[in-house]
C-alpha cells in the first residue's frame, strides 16, 4: 500500500510540475490552483508512505516517475522535441524506479 501511495504522489508530481509551467510564474489563478493541490497532494502522499518505507528508495521513485511523466508528458501535450536519446534516458529512469522499488525495504 506504501508504494501505491508513492506511485500516486509521483504522478500528482507530474501534475504539479505541468501546471506550473502553466501558471506563468504564478501570474494565472487556476494553474496556479490546481499547482497547490496537486503540489499538497503529492507531498501528503509521499508523506505518508514514508511512514512505513526507507526515504531512500521512496524518496528516488517517487522523483523519477515525477521527472519522466514530465517529461512525456511535455512531449507528448507540449511539444518538448522528442528524441532516441530522450526516450532512452526516461526509459532507463524508469528501469531504475523498478530496481529500487523492488529493492525498498519496508519497516
Amino acid at each position: 500500500m506504501a508504494w501505491l501511495l508513492v506511485v500516486v504522489a509521483g504522478l500528482l508530481e507530474t501534475g504539479f510540475a505541468v501546471c506550473l509551467k502553466l501558471s506563468h510564474g504564478f501570474t494565472r489563478l487556476y494553474p496556479t490552483m490546481a499547482f497547490c493541490a496537486f503540489a499538497l497532494g503529492s507531498f501528503a502522499l509521499l508523506t505518508l508512505a514514508l511512514k512505513k518505507l526507507d526515504v531512500g528508495p521512496a524518496y528516488a521513485v517517487w522523483t523519477g516517475i515525477g521527472a519522466a511523466g514530465t517529461a512525456v508528458y511535455g512531449m507528448v501535450f507540449m511539444g518538448d522535441v522528442v528524441s532516441v536519446l530522450k526516450i532512452v534516458s526516461i526509459s532507463l529512469v524508469i528501469v531504475g524506479v523498478i530496481g529500487l522499488q523492488l529493492t525498498g525495504s519496508v519497516h
